[in-house]
Formats: structure tokens, C-alpha cells, sequence
């Protein structure tokens, strides 16, 4: 092919890629400038509307709270000496003048994951960051943690030489995260939330402690939520029937009051640990500062490879009896 129609080709294929591009942001800013109070209204301090409950409905049948003690009371926003180690991921989000590229960023994250692409430094630098590159790096952490204690996934960097990123589910391969047929984001984030505050309420939390805590991520029953849908909906009855959460009548309850435990698809794709773990990043914390929890937990991974050890030796006397058995022609 001569050289001119070479060149013509690459400069037609370039204008069709920069064509898709702007398409595709424009899509994602349109998004981003919808969801941005959404998104950013995770802080309990926020004084966005978007975070204040809805006037014409309740959140939970039940108006009265229990408080839990230590770990549970902290993570239901009332501080603890085992919280006090500094402010936690949450409040901080919302501070500084980069948090409008933060939240474009996710949702362009958000696309590139549902449209099954990685995404580039260069196409980010490109599309998002634009005058901001020296503030990259800092954009793309709190970028990551959005995505990360919001919707449950990491930003894994697959190729670091080109610096190429992919978004990762937190929870075991065999969990989709595509719960809801008409959002295809992953719902790991609320799922791994809403599991803490059940492990933090001695693993039986009541409906109104779990809306506590998702009123501060924006979340409200009965509110339809630009990504998540209608979150009560996908708390009692998506995610109860993936098994990842039983929902039950508090027994004797007048009027009917409801709580929450772990699912039996809970307990198959992660742990005590990881929930924990994932509770402690959302308070800038660490597993030890949350001591029953972390007791549990051990125990929990001791009994889990104490079950992985018997198994394997069962596994290895069967095979052993196996091959010593006579065979019969």
C-alpha cells in the first residue's frame, strides 16, 4: 500500500478513536455531573441536599436504635477511643479543589469497567486530568478509594511499563457483582458495608442500625439512587436472594421490626478478616482497632484452616486406600 494511503488511514483511524473518545466522555460527564452529589455525599458531615433524608418517607419501619458498644458505636459515626486514630477516608473526600476530577475520574473508571476496557495513564492525563498532571497521582488515589469503599473495587495497575489499570471485585471471582439487570456496576462496596455492620453488632444487626450507616453514604429506602437503583430493594430482596444476607422479623417485634445476618454466599466468598479489614480502611484504621471483632476474626481463620487441614488429610487417606485396594479382574 503506497505510503500516502497509509498515512490517510492512520489519520481517519485517529479521528474515529477521538470521536468515540469524546463520545464516550461526554456520556461520563453527563453522568458525573448527575451523580456528582451522589457520589461525593459519603461524609456525615456533607451539607449536600442530596444527603438529607427524603420528607415524604422513612427510612426503616423501626424508630428506636440500640447502640452498640465499642466497635459497633464507632462505626455507626459516634467516636471511640479505639476511632481516635485520625479522621477517617470518608470525611476526607470532599476536601480540596481536585474533588471534581476525583469524581469524574470514578465514573470514567465506572464506564471503562462496564464496557470490559483497561484504561491507560495516558487516556486519564488525556480525558480527565488535563492542566492537573502533576496531580496525578494524588487524583488517582482518592479516585481509587472511592471505588474501592463505595462500589468494591480495586484499581489493580496490569502493565507498568504503559501504566495500564483495570478494576478489580473485591470478593471472590465467582461473586459477578451484577445483581441488578439494569445497572451493571458491582454492589460489592454496600454488600462488604453492609456486612460490617453486622459483624460489628455481634453478627445480627436491626434494620435501622444498617440505614445508619448507608444514610451516610447517601443511601436512602425508597430514594432510587443514580447507581445503585432503589437500595432497599437491593438489600431485602436482591442480595437476600443471592444468599449474601438473610433478612428476618425480630422475633416478638410489635410493631414488626427487622434485622439483618450474614448469607450462606457470605460466608462461601470472603471472611471475617476481609469485612474487617475493609471496615478498619474506611475508618483510616487498622483491624486492631477493633479488638472483638479482630478476636473473632482470628478465630474464625484458625477454624477455617484447621477445616483445610482435615480436608486434605481425609483427601489423602482416601486416595491412600484407594490404591492399596485389590483389584479385581
Amino acid at each position: 500500500m503506497p505510503r500516502g494511503q497509509k498515512s490517510k488511514l492512520r489519520a481517519r483511524e485517529k479521528r474515529r478513536q477521538a470521536r468515540e473518545d469524546n463520545q464516550a466522555m461526554e456520556n461520563v460527564l453527563d453522568t458525573a455531573a448527575d451523580g456528582e452529589e451522589s457520589t461525593s455525599s459519603f461524609s456525615p458531615h456533607s451539607e449536600d441536599p442530596t444527603a438529607s433524608p427524603p420528607q415524604d418517607s422513612q427510612s426503616v419501619p423501626c424508630t428506636s436504635t440500640s447502640e452498640a458498644a465499642d466497635e459497633g458505636a464507632s462505626y455507626q459515626g459516634k467516636e471511640s477511643p479505639s476511632s481516635r486514630k485520625g479522621n477517617s477516608i470518608i470525611e476526607r473526600w470532599q476536601k480540596g479543589p481536585l474533588s471534581k476530577k476525583v469524581v469524574v475520574l470514578v465514573h470514567y473508571l465506572l464506564y471503562k469497567y462496564q464496557v470490559k476496557e483497561p484504561v491507560t495513564k495516558a487516556e486519564i492525563l488525556r480525558n480527565i486530568i488535563q492542566m492537573y498532571k502533576n496531580q496525578f497521582p494524588e487524583i488517582l488515589r482518592k479516585a481509587s478509594e472511592h471505588l474501592e469503599l463505595i462500589f468494591g473495587l480495586d484499581v489493580k495497575e496490569v502493565d507498568p511499563i504503559r501504566h495500564t489499570y483495570v478494576l478489580v471485585n473485591k470478593l471472590e471471582s465467582s461473586y459477578s457483582g451484577k445483581i441488578s439487570d439494569d445497572i451493571g456496576v458491582p454492589k460489592t462496596g454496600i454488600l462488604m458495608t453492609v456486612l460490617g455492620v453486622i459483624f460489628s453488632n455481634d453478627n445480627c444487626a436491626k434494620e435501622e442500625q444498617v440505614w445508619e450507616v448507608l444514610n451516610m453514604m447517601g443511601l436512602y429506602a425508597g430514594r432510587k439512587h443514580f447507581i445503585f437503583g432503589e437500595p432497599k430493594k437491593l438489600l431485602t430482596i436482591d442480595l437476600v436472594k443471592q444468599k449474601y444476607l438473610e433478612y428476618r422479623q425480630v422475633p416478638n417485634s410489635d410493631p414488626p421490626c427487622y434485622e439483618f445476618l450474614w448469607g450462606s454466599q457470605a460466608y462461601a466468598e470472603t471472611s471475617k478478616m476481609k469485612v474487617l479489614e475493609f471496615l478498619a480502611k474506611i475508618h483510616d484504621s487498622d483491624p486492631s482497632a477493633f479488638p472483638r471483632c479482630l478476636e473473632e476474626a482470628v478465630k474464625e481463620e484458625e477454624e477455617r484452616a484447621q477445616a483445610r487441614a482435615q480436608a486434605r488429610a481425609r483427601n489423602t487417606s482416601a486416595a491412600s486406600t484407594c490404591s492399596k485396594a485389590p483389584s479385581s479382574f
